[in-house]
């Protein structure tokens, strides 16, 4: 189900309050719900000594977000300079973070080298001569083409950018330890808001076997294996829910059975984002107009600049109106923003209670990829950010752009060259 009953207890009865006070549009984030989430994970690998999880940066990259996961004792996956800086900003420091870039570049190297370092999880071949000096601890991302498929959201990896090939994975950490590299360890990802558990599982299979593999012509140990993320959330009310419990029984049981062939255990890792915060987010958004041509529009004070998901992808988004919760669905309507392009719309032809201007409308699971993914079209800004603490308060952890922060970049010094 899209937000949990927990979550909309404690912000339903106050959300009037919290937009009267900072006004609409915002995301608010549910700290108690995203608690919760991480000790259901660790809890599902407990099994597994050294199970650790590495939240997806890129999910949601607020540094109030990250300190929750530093407490609970995760890891954070970065793919670009700021990601690195956001998480060192926590106290995060080497194997505290992993680094997993594709087309990377000089000075995202020096990045990742500086400043106490990280695990290194290369994405191509050619990389491993431009790497500055090779770290002791070094990962590849593996791509298996055409051996699994993907899914809508990502891809198939035989179409995908990322990764090694299968066939480039011995000659790969060959050359990395031939340039100094002495441990190792091995990662993919290869779905997105996979919702069968079971998937996840032949993805740890996959991996375990192709470790297996390369001891066997490397002799090489792998310290670790990272099935990614990917893990799904319900966002449609129809929607059946990740069975974590039976994948974590299911993956402990393979590495096991890894242990009992090989001698030893690789530490698993993992680097959920959505999975994480994803249902522990809403944008609070108020209804400003209604518009009644060809089709019923209700117009809200956002756009898809602050949630981009349903016009790039379709993406279903459940809404709801504060105060008629328990109504009736009177209405089929767009739900739209005042960007100039068709696909401004958060809903489309939904079923919703009559709406009138000044309503709040609650919309779901934006907990990830949404304000993160959010851009300038249109000189559009992009929303607070708020976060519903454990102790009920409201706290701002990100305030809204303004006029000067877009043009901001249109102070600089004068430069003309001539070619």
């Amino acid at each position: 189900m899209p937000m949990s009953q927990s979550f909309k207890d404690r912000l339903f009865p106050v959300l009037k309050d919290i937009a009267d006070s900072f006004g609409t549009p915002f995301h608010i984030y549910d700290e108690t719900g995203i608690r919760e989430t991480g000790r259901k994970l660790s809890d599902a690998f407990s099994g597994l000594a050294g199970f650790r999880e590495y939240f997806a940066v890129k999910a949601l990259p607020n540094p109030r977000i990250l300190e929750i996961m530093k407490d609970m004792g995760f890891g954070f996956d970065c793919s670009s300079v700021a990601e690195l800086i956001l998480s060192r900003q926590t106290g995060a420091r080497g194997e505290d973070i992993m680094f997993t870039s594709n087309n990377t570049s000089a000075e995202e190297f020096q990045a990742a080298s500086s400043d106490g370092g990280c695990i290194l999880n290369l994405d191509d071949m050619t990389l491993i001569p431009k790497v500055p000096d090779m770290p002791k601890l070094i990962c590849f991302r593996y791509n298996p083409g055409p051996r699994r498929t993907g899914n809508f959201i990502i891809g198939n990896p035989a179409e995908a950018k990322y990764g090694i090939s299968h066939e480039q994975v011995i000659d790969a950490y060959r050359a990395a330890r031939s340039l100094g590299a002495e441990r190792f360890g091995i990662h993919t990802m290869l779905a997105s808001n996979e919702l069968n558990y079971e998937y996840m599982v032949q993805t740890a299979e996959m991996l375990l076997e192709l470790a297996e593999w390369v001891f066997k012509e490397l002799g090489i140990v792998f310290e670790f294996v990272n099935i990614g993320g990917g893990l799904g959330i319900p966002y449609k009310p129809e929607d059946k829910a990740l069975d974590l419990e039976k994948m974590g029984e299911e993956i402990t049981e393979r590495f096991k059975a890894f242990e009992k062939r090989n001698g030893y255990m690789p530490l698993l890792y993992t680097e959920s984002g959505r999975y994480m915060t994803g249902p522990h987010g809403v944008l609070a958004v108020t209804a400003i107009n209604q518009k009644n041509i060809y089709r019923k529009y209700v117009g809200v004070d956002a756009c898809m600049s602050s949630l981009m998901r349903p016009g790039i992808y379709g993406a279903y988004h459940h809404i709801s109106v504060l105060g008629k919760e328990s109504g009736q669905n009177d209405i089929i309507a767009d739900v739209v923003g005042s960007l100039c392009e068709n696909n401004d719309k958060f809903a489309v032809q939904r079923q919703l209670p009559r709406i009138a201007d000044g309503d709040i409308l609650v919309i779901h699971d934006t907990g990830a990829h949404g304000h993160a993914m959010g851009f300038n079209y249109n000189g559009r800004l992009r929303p607070r950010e708020l976060l519903l603490r454990s102790d009920g308060n409201a706290e701002l952890i990100r305030r809204a752009e303004t006029v000067s922060d877009y043009f901001a970049t249109l102070n600089f010094e004068q430069k003309v060259i001539k070619p």
